[in-house]
């Protein structure tokens, strides 16, 4: 790649939100905008190369995308007078050329991308694409859905913001935390997707990059929110175990299997530091979970993990929200706390919600194993492969099964 295409690669990912975003506040028109912004990028590929990189590229492409804008509003109202085009030229000619001055829209973007009267598949699809600058093929190809459904998807939200009237703004400070739940819980489900995708290979980290980047900006428009900052520490601690978490072939490594010098220490120190800075008596559920996985950070061996601190931090996380999973993983802790019978006593009693869940079985298989019991093992075995979809973990599980009957 050249030096020029490059740098396009990297401003489109940095400013294409930013772009799309400031022509969707002045135009209201999503379709415009992103077809603008995407011009832009197009003009750049030819034009870079020979010209050079613009000494500030981002504020380039915002210009060139927003004349882009006027040029296609100006064709379009060759032989017709439309008012609501005139109103969107004319905001956007008053513009100029200097576009230093434009506020930064993303935020407002977002919450417009996750509101509630979009269904949730729509608020992550929207949020990725608007926001995010993946194009429609790459999002279709994160969900695993045909590049034409996702593309449908995106025409309804568009639709639905379009003809609800849903406001592109940031939400009264009144209303601002229960949108805001809305916000980070979409980021939470991207970045989940990303660290344990329901299709395919484990990873894709190229969704969890995305996640941390989009948090990172919700941090620093909206500073001083404790759940905004335990989402993304929880985020970082989680994602710099990346390269530890598959090995050579792409085989699911446990946690306790892990070589730790993996770990990318950078971004654990990050997330620590993130965390620390926030009150300590403070609870929320990201902010928990975080501290949940900061007690596996800060564990130079796995038998040095602070198993009874994550069972405590489980039960309080039990307590803000109850869930069958939350208590799930604190099964999982108590049993390496307290050994497995203690764990597979407090699996007993959530059997019948999530008998569907493949991770239910696969940690019961592992508890009944370790408690020396490898019949009913090896049917939880069985069970959980018979619900995963991930190549990944059903390598796992197979393997699992071959070393429970070869042990026999």
């Amino acid at each position: 790649m050249t030096d020029a295409a490059a740098a396009v690669d990297r401003v489109f990912r940095e400013e294409a939100g930013r772009a799309v975003a400031a022509l969707i506040r002045i135009t209201g028109d999503f379709d415009l905008a992103e077809e603008a912004v995407q011009e832009a990028f197009e003009t750049a590929l030819h034009v870079w190369p020979t010209r050079g990189i613009p000494e500030n590229p981002g504020a380039w492409i915002t210009t060139t995308a927003k004349n882009r804008a006027i040029d296609r509003l100006r064709r379009d109202r060759i032989g017709r007078e439309r008012t609501d085009d005139a109103a969107r030229l004319a905001a956007l000619e008053a513009l100029g050329d200097d576009v230093q001055d434009i506020p930064d829209d993303r935020l407002r973007l977002l919450f417009t991308c996750c509101h509630p009267a979009l269904a949730t598949d729509a608020q992550v699809a929207l949020t990725l694409r608007t926001v995010g600058g993946l194009s429609t093929r790459e999002i279709a190809r994160a969900f695993l859905v045909p590049e034409p459904t996702l593309g449908q998807r995106l025409t309804r939200a568009k639709r639905k913001i379009r003809e609800a009237a849903i406001p592109y703004r940031i939400p009264p400070r009144e209303v601002l935390p229960e949108r805001l739940d809305g916000v980070l819980a979409v980021l939470y489900l991207v970045f989940n997707e990303g660290y344990a995708a329901t299709v395919g290979e484990l990873l894709r980290a190229e969704l969890c990059d995305e996640a941390i980047r989009l948090t990172r900006l919700v941090d620093r428009l909206i500073p001083g929110e404790p759940e905004v900052a335990g989402l993304l520490a929880l985020m970082l601690l989680q994602h710099a175990r990346r390269s530890a978490r598959t090995d050579a072939v792409g085989d699911l490594v446990l946690l306790e299997d892990q070589d730790r010098s993996r770990w990318d220490q950078a971004m654990l120190d990050e997330g620590l530091g993130v965390l620390d800075g926030e009150d300590r008596h403070r609870q929320g559920a990201y902010l928990l979970q975080a501290r949940i996985a900061a007690c596996h950070a800060r564990a130079p061996r796995p038998e040095d993990t602070d198993w009874p601190t994550i069972a405590r931090l489980y039960g309080e996380l039990a307590e803000l929200g109850p869930s069958p999973v939350v208590e799930l993983n604190r099964a999982v802790a108590i049993a390496m706390a307290d050994g497995p019978d203690a764990g597979l006593r407090q699996l007993e009693p959530l059997a019948a919600d999530l008998d569907r869940y493949h991770l239910f079985h696969s940690a019961r298989a592992d508890l009944l194993r370790r408690a020396a019991r490898p019949r009913e093992a090896a049917d939880a075995y069985r069970r959980a492969l018979d619900l995963t979809t991930n190549d990944a973990e059903r390598r796992f599980l197979e393997r699992r099964l071959h070393e429970l009957a070869r042990d026999a």
